[in-house]
C-alpha cells in the first residue's frame, strides 16, 4: 500500500475513534470531556465498560443522558461528562451489574452487556449539589488524593455536578494575613486544628487546638489543585470559598480604628471578630483573598460566603469604636439566645440589606461574573431572628442572578423556603442535611424523599429553583439514603418503593429474592421512615443514643426512639435467616451489621434507664443485673463492628499517617480523638460527632457510663451529687483524649455468628422499669 494511502487510512481510523468517543459533533473540549468520563468509568468499573461508545453532546437546559444499543454494543450519550458517568452507572445498576457506595462496590465483570432502549433520561434539576462545609471537618481532614479521587468518581456516578470544594483554603488565608501584617506566631495562634477548620472558616471559633501545622496547609493546597482539576475535567462546577468577614483577633488589635465587632462566644468557645462590610478594609481583604485564590487555584463562578452561621448579625452597634456586636436591645451578644429579639424593624432591615449588598459587592469587584453562594441553614437554625422580612432585606440589594442560596435543611427545617417566599427570585437549591456530625444511627425516610423531591421539582411556587442537593455533615453511613435521593434527582426511582428496593438489593448484593425484598421492606418501615433523628439532641445533650451521651441521672425522662422497634427486630432476624444465601456478599454483611448494632444499641439505652432507675430506688441487684447486660452487649457490638470499614483505630491511624513529623502526628491524633468525643468548648458539643465504631463502645462509652453508675450506686437512696459526677465524667473524657493508647482494628472471624449471638442476647432481661 502506498505510504500516502496508508497515512490517510491511519488518519481515518483515528478520526473514527475520536468520533466514537466524542460523538457526531466532535470538538477538542468534547473529546477531553468524554475522555475524562471514560477514565472515571475505568476507575469505577475496571474493564466492564471498556468497549462502550461515549458521545458527549453539550446542550443548554437540563442535563440528560441516554443509553442505547443491542446486547454487547452499547452507546452512552449525554450533555456533560458527569451525565455520561451517571448514565453508565444507572444502566449497570438497573441491570443489577454494579453498585457503588462508601462501604465498597460490587461490580459484575463477566457476561455480555444487556441491550438498552435509548430512552432519554433528563434530570428535573439544573444542578445536583453535594457536601457541606462541615464535611471537611467531620470526614475529610486526613484524606489524600486517592480517597478524593474515589469520592469525585462517586459524585459523578450519582450525577453530582456542583460540589462544595473547601480544601486548601488555609494556604490562601495564610498568605493573605501575612500581607496584612500578621506574624508567624500570630498565625499559629489563629488557625484551628485540622478536624475543626470548618468552624474556623465560618467564624465560630479561632485557634482551637492550634497550631495548624504548615505541612498540613501545604499538603491541602497541592490536594485542592488536583481536586479542582478533576472536578472541572468532569464538567462539574465547584463552589469555592470567599471572604465572609471574620478576621483574626490579632488583626483586630492591629486595626483599632476599623469597625470590627466582637461576636458572641459560640458554644462556649471564646469570641471571634467580624469586620463590618461597610468598612473599607472589608472590600480590600475580600478582593485580595479572591485574587490570591485565583492565582493559586484558577477562577470559579460560584463563591461561598457565610457570615452568620449560627452567629446573629450586629444590628444596634454603630460607630468605628463598636467592639461588641450588639443585638436587639443593645446589649453585647455574649450568649446564645433563642428568645424573640426586639429591634427596630426599619433599622434591622436597613442594616441587613447593607450587609448583603456589601458582601456581594466585595466578591463582584474581583470576579465580576461571580455568583455569591450562601447556605440557608441560618434561616432555620436562627428563625427567631430571620423572619420573612429579615431574609427579604438581606437578599434585597443583590441582583437576582448573582446570588444562590443552598437551602440545605429541609429534612429538619422544611418551611424555610416558604417563609423566605422562595428567596425573592434568587436561584436556590433544595436539599437535606440528613447526617449531623458524621454520627451514624440507622435512619432516613425513603418514602418522604419519594414524595418530597418530585413535589418540589413540580411546585409552581418554588420560584427560581435551580437544583437539588445532599449536604451531609459527615459521610460513610446510610448509603441507601444517598442512592435513593440521587436516583430521584435524576427522575428515576419513581416505581414503587418495593420495586426500587428490589433493584437496589440485586445491584448491591448480586441477587435478590422475595424473602430478601420483604426483609428489606421491613427494615425500611422500621428504621428508614424517620426524617430527622431527633434523639441526637435531648435536653441540649448531643449523641445519637443515650449510651453515646454524657451520663445523667435524668435519662428516665428520655422519650422513645423514633422508628418501630418490633419491626426492626423482625427485619434483623429475617435478614439473619437469609445469611446462608447472602453471607458471602460483603455489602450484605455490612448492612446486616449496621441494622443489628442499631437494634442492640437501642436495647442498651433501655438497660441504662433500667439501671439508673434501679439504683435510685436502692435496688442494687436489679441495677447490677442491668449493668452486666449493658457490658455484655457493648462488648459484643464492639467486637462485631470490626467488620465495618471505619473504626476508632482507622480514624486515629489515618490522622497519625497524615503527619509528616512526630509532633504533627501527635497533634492530629489528639484532634481526631477530641472531635469524636469531647469536641470542644464549654457548651453542648460534646458527643456531637459520636460514632457507632469499634473501639468507642469498649474504650469510651462503656467506661464513662460505668464511672457514672458507680457513683449513682454508691449514693443509694441518699442525695446524689450529679454535678460532681458530671465533673468526674468530663475529667475522665479529657484524660482519654490525652492518653497515648494504641487502638487496633479487629475483624471478627465469623460476623454472622456474632450477629446471631447478639440477636439472641437482645431479647434477654434488663427491661426498663419504672
Amino acid at each position: 500500500m502506498p505510504m500516502k494511502a496508508s497515512l490517510n487510512r491511519r488518519q481515518a481510523l483515528i478520526s473514527a475513534a475520536a468520533a466514537a468517543i466524542a460523538g457526531p459533533a466532535f470538538s477538542a473540549p468534547a473529546a477531553k470531556g468524554a475522555a475524562a468520563a471514560r477514565e472515571s468509568l475505568r476507575r469505577l468499573f475496571g474493564p466492564r465498560l471498556a468497549g462502550v461508545n461515549l458521545a458527549l453532546s453539550p446542550s443548554a437546559g437540563r442535563s440528560w443522558y441516554s443509553v442505547s444499543g443491542k446486547a454487547g454494543q452499547i452507546s452512552i450519550s449525554g450533555d456533560t461528562p458527569v451525565a455520561l458517568v451517571r448514565g453508565a452507572y444507572a444502566y449497570l445498576n438497573q441491570a443489577g451489574l454494579a453498585h457503588v457506595s462508601w462501604e465498597g462496590d460490587r461490580i459484575a465483570q463477566g457476561g455480555t452487556l444487556p441491550a438498552a432502549s435509548g430512552a432519554r433520561v433528563e434530570t428535573p434539576f439544573r444542578h445536583r449539589a453535594y457536601l457541606n462545609t462541615c464535611t471537611y471537618g467531620y470526614t475529610t481532614p486526613w484524606w489524600g488524593w486517592t480517597r478524593w479521587t474515589r469520592e469525585i468518581d462517586w459524585m459523578a456516578a450519582h450525577g453530582v455536578d456542583m460540589p462544595l470544594a473547601m480544601e486548601g483554603q488555609e494556604y490562601v488565608w495564610r498568605a493573605l494575613w501575612r500581607e496584612f501584617g500578621l506574624g508567624e506566631a500570630e498565625l499559629a495562634d489563629y488557625f484551628s486544628g485540622p478536624a475543626f477548620t470548618p468552624w474556623q472558616r465560618m467564624g465560630n471559633i479561632e485557634g482551637y487546638r492550634a497550631p495548624l501545622p504548615a505541612n498540613w496547609i501545604d499538603k491541602k493546597k497541592d490536594l485542592q489543585v488536583k481536586i479542582l482539576g478533576r472536578m472541572r475535567s468532569l464538567g462539574m462546577t465547584p463552589i469555592l470559598p470567599a471572604f465572609g468577614g471574620y478576621v483574626p483577633k490579632a488583626f483586630a488589635q492591629k486595626n483599632p480604628k476599623a469597625r470590627i465587632y466582637r461576636m458572641r462566644p459560640w458554644e462556649g468557645f471564646h469570641e471571634t471578630y467580624w469586620l463590618d462590610p461597610a468598612d473599607p478594609l472589608f472590600a480590600k481583604i475580600a478582593g485580595r483573598f479572591l485574587a490570591l485564590y485565583t492565582e493559586t487555584y484558577g477562577a470559579g463562578t460560584y463563591y461561598l460566603a457565610d457570615s452568620f452561621n449560627e452567629m446573629l448579625p450586629p444590628i444596634n452597634a454603630d460607630g468605628a469604636d463598636a467592639r461588641d456586636a450588639a443585638y436587639g436591645d443593645g446589649t453585647a451578644n455574649t450568649a446564645v439566645t433563642k428568645t424573640k429579639i426586639e429591634v427596630d424593624p426599619a433599622l434591622k432591615a436597613q442594616r441587613l440589606a447593607a450587609y448583603g449588598k456589601a458582601i456581594y459587592d466585595s466578591i463582584r469587584q474581583a470576579r465580576p461574573d461571580a455568583v455569591w453562594v450562601m447556605q440557608g441553614w441560618l434561616f432555620g437554625a436562627d428563625s427567631h431572628f430571620w423572619d420573612s422580612a429579615a431574609i427579604s432585606a438581606y437578599l434585597s440589594l443583590v441582583p437576582d442572578d448573582k446570588l444562590m442560596i443552598l437551602d440545605i435543611g429541609n429534612d429538619r427545617y422544611p418551611d424555610v423556603w416558604k417563609n423566605a417566599k422562595a428567596f425573592g427570585g434568587k436561584p436556590w437549591i433544595y436539599g437535606y442535611v440528613h447526617n449531623y456530625g458524621g454520627s451514624n444511627p440507622v435512619y432516613g425516610d425513603l418514602d418522604y424523599y419519594r414524595r418530597d423531591i418530585p413535589a418540589i421539582a413540580a411546585n409552581p411556587e418554588a420560584g427560581k429553583l435551580a437544583g437539588f442537593g445532599m449536604f451531609p455533615e459527615g459521610l460513610h453511613n446510610n448509603s441507601i439514603v444517598y442512592s435513593a435521593v440521587y436516583d430521584l434527582a435524576w427522575g428515576a426511582g419513581q416505581e414503587s418503593l418495593s420495586a426500587w428496593l428490589s433493584t437496589y438489593a440485586r445491584a448491591r448484593y448480586g441477587k435478590t429474592s422475595p424473602e430478601l425484598d420483604a426483609a428489606l421492606g421491613q427494615l425500611v418501615e422500621a428504621a428508614y421512615s424517620t426524617r430527622y433523628w431527633s434523639p441526637r439532641w435531648w435536653k441540649s445533650k448531643a449523641g445519637a443514643y443515650l449510651f453515646f451521651k454524657r451520663p445523667t441521672a435524668t435519662i428516665g425522662e428520655f422519650p422513645p426512639h423514633p422508628g418501630d422497634r418490633a419491626k426492626l427486630e423482625a427485619a434483623v432476624k429475617a435478614l439473619t435467616a437469609l445469611a446462608p444465601a447472602y453471607g458471602s456478599e460483603p455489602l450484605f454483611v455490612l448492612d446486616l451489621t449496621d441494622a443489628t448494632r442499631h437494634l442492640a444499641t437501642l436495647k442498651i439505652d433501655d438497660l441504662l434507664q433500667a439501671a439508673v432507675a434501679a439504683y435510685r430506688r436502692g435496688d442494687t441487684v436489679a441495677g447490677d443485673q442491668a449493668r452486666a447486660e449493658i457490658e455484655a452487649l457493648a462488648l459484643s457490638i464492639d467486637k462485631l463492628l470490626g467488620v465495618q470499614p471505619e473504626t476508632l483505630a482507622t480514624w486515629i491511624d489515618d490522622a497519625r499517617a497524615y503527619g509528616d513529623t512526630p509532633a504533627d502526628a501527635a497533634a492530629y491524633v489528639a484532634n481526631a480523638k477530641a472531635q469524636v468525643t469531647v469536641w470542644g468548648g464549654e457548651g453542648n458539643l460534646n458527643d456531637y460527632a459520636s460514632k457507632a465504631w469499634q473501639g468507642l463502645y469498649r474504650s469510651f462509652y462503656l467506661p464513662r457510663w460505668s464511672l457514672f453508675l458507680d457513683a449513682l450506686k454508691a449514693a443509694g437512696t441518699g442525695t446524689f451529687d450529679e454535678p460532681a459526677a458530671v465533673r468526674a465524667s468530663i475529667a475522665w473524657e479529657r484524660a482519654w483524649v490525652d492518653a497515648e493508647v494504641a487502638y487496633r482494628r479487629d475483624k471478627p472471624a465469623d460476623p454472622i455468628g456474632e450477629i446471631r449471638t447478639l440477636v439472641a442476647r437482645i431479647g434477654q432481661g434488663g427491661e426498663k422499669t419504672a
